[in-house]
């Protein structure tokens, strides 16, 4: 496990130093105590891509989000990102999203952000994890009015591992970047009317207002769904990043034995589908479920 762990300690300098004006591929070697060739080594063996790859990745996309969220120059926020012109900024951009930086500040297009999750989490969601403590969980009822589906479905997944495993990484950050989304990609249970002969009922998914026009990427599909109530189960923030398989647990845990009628709810999941959102340190673990009042 110890070049795992060096990785991982890699990942999160990248992480928490790559906007700074210093930051760089040495720096990250410094850090953690290896060359460039020993991370690339460990880069690909746990990350199927190169240190130089993963850094450009990670930077690409919080460049994406700048160009999004602010008025930056193009040429500043290319600056900003490490490269040393407007042009070679472009080039990257479009070879990695296959939009220009101008064309995606536009048109706001669902684009492939990278989500750089710690390598480690693949091998404890396939170790799995046991449920050791109780944690508050808060239920939150949430209204949703019609609305679009945007999702991915899958052929044989039956779980978030699985998913991925068949569908790749690519579809977190690309649902992540619709600016026009109710909440955060979720892997989602389909209902029935959205599960077609030959696909399981495993897919992950994003809400749009009932007005979205955007074209859907390669594989997608759209579908409306109707007014509803979504109850969200939420666990509490954690501290340890690897502990995010247990918040998880938990969560479920919460919604296995909740009592819908005594609140007047009952589980309306031919209406809308489930949705695992995952979780995150600062937020924690959730979950929701459609319902209607009883």
């Amino acid at each position: 496990m110890f070049d795992l762990e060096i990785v991982v300690a890699a990942q999160t300098y990248i992480k928490q130093y790559h906007n700074n004006a210093d930051f760089s591929i040495e720096s990250v070697c410094n850090a953690v105590g290896y060359s460039r060739r020993q991370l690339d080594r460990l880069f690909r063996k746990f990350m199927q891509t190169t240190l130089y790859e993963y850094i450009n990745s990670v930077v690409l996309s919080e460049s994406a989000k700048k160009l999004i969220n602010t008025d930056d120059k193009i040429l500043d926020v290319a600056l900003d990102s490490h490269f040393n012109s407007h042009e070679g900024y472009t080039r990257s951009f479009a070879k990695r999203f296959s939009v220009t930086p101008d064309e995606y500040r536009k048109s706001k297009i669902a684009i492939p952000l990278f989500i750089g999750h710690p390598a480690n989490h693949y091998h404890i969601l396939k170790e799995g994890q046991v449920v050791e403590n109780t944690s508050i969980c808060t239920v939150i009822p949430v209204n949703r009015p019609e609305r679009k589906l945007i999702y991915l479905p899958s052929k044989s997944a039956t779980g978030y591992l699985s998913y991925c495993e068949e569908k790749g990484c690519d579809w977190e950050g690309l649902q992540n970047s619709i600016p026009e989304k109710f909440d955060t990609a979720a892997i989602l249970e389909l209902p029935d009317f959205l599960q077609e002969k030959g696909y399981s009922n495993i897919a992950s998914g994003v809400e749009v207002p009932l007005n979205y026009r955007k074209p859907l990427p390669d594989g997608y599909k759209i579908a409306d769904l109707p007014e509803c109530i979504m109850l969200y189960f939420q666990s509490e923030p954690y501290d340890n990043p690897d502990d995010f398989g247990v918040y998880i647990g938990q969560v479920y845990k919460a919604l296995e034995n909740y009592n819908f009628e005594r609140y007047g709810y009952k589980i309306a999941n031919n209406i809308a589908p489930t949705f695992n959102f995952g979780a995150e340190t600062e937020i924690g673990a959730r979950i929701a479920v459609p319902v209607i009042k009883i």
